[in-house]
């Protein structure tokens, strides 16, 4: 479905701290993504897991190698909150959050009666995001997500939403929806949620690929390395 070549991304940093003040947030990454297939990544903070999921939704551009998707698929980065606007309620980000993500207006208006009962906020729905709590607007952001459909979905720790009741129906029906005929390239911290739902697991350590394959193996050398 999607195939990164040779990737790299590099940010020029005025203070010199990096080589010839140049950051390499990734570093000739290759690797390919197979058609119904839960491809976990995982790794420490900032060695560029969010950034290879913004070049593989074409958010960013490689300074180096090239992406390669299926002719005619969609990929989209579900993020939480994307496109959140604090002054329009719920209703309106529902359907500004689809369509960034893909959806056309007809679309997105299609999904918000379903959008507003997963979410649980029933009339909360149409007062302004900016009197919600930091749960329900998780809770709007994943389920405006997961409702959204598109090809290849690139899912960036977004089941760490609301209390732990909803943390458990957010995951399950993300179980539901990846179990079918869906794509997906899942990147979260959490061992279980990536053993559970991911066929294959690449681990990216400064900005390169350190080890890929059976989930429960390459966890267990990633964790083994951080205890060096």
């Amino acid at each position: 479905m999607l195939e990164l070549r040779d990737v790299s991304l590099d940010f020029r940093s005025s203070k010199g701290s990096f080589d010839h003040g140049v950051h390499h947030v990734l570093d000739q990454v290759s690797f390919k993504l197979y058609e119904n297939e839960t491809l976990g990544i995982i790794g420490r903070n900032g060695v560029g897991k969010t950034t290879m999921l913004r070049i593989m939704a074409g958010i960013l551009a490689p300074t180096h190698g090239e992406v390669i998707t299926r002719p005619g698929a969609s990929a989209s980065l579900l993020t939480l909150g994307l496109g959140h606007r604090l002054d329009l309620n719920g209703r309106d980000n529902a359907v500004l959050s689809a369509m960034l993500q893909g959806a056309s207006k007809a679309e997105a208006m299609g999904y918000l009666e379903d959008i507003k009962a997963f979410s649980e906020l029933g009339d909360s729905f149409e007062e302004p995001v900016k009197t919600y709590s930091a749960g329900m607007k998780s809770r709007l952001g994943f389920t405006t997500a997961l409702l959204t459909h598109v090809d290849i979905l690139l899912v960036d720790e977004i089941l760490s939403v609301g209390d732990a009741e909803f943390r458990k129906k957010a995951e399950e029906a993300m179980k539901q929806r990846i179990s079918g005929k869906q794509t997906v390239v899942f990147v979260s911290h959490s061992d279980t949620q990536v053993k559970d739902l991911c066929d294959r697991v690449l681990w990216i350590d400064q900005g390169r690929i350190c080890a890929q394959g059976d989930p429960d193996e390459t966890i267990a050398r990633y964790r083994a390395s951080m205890k060096k």
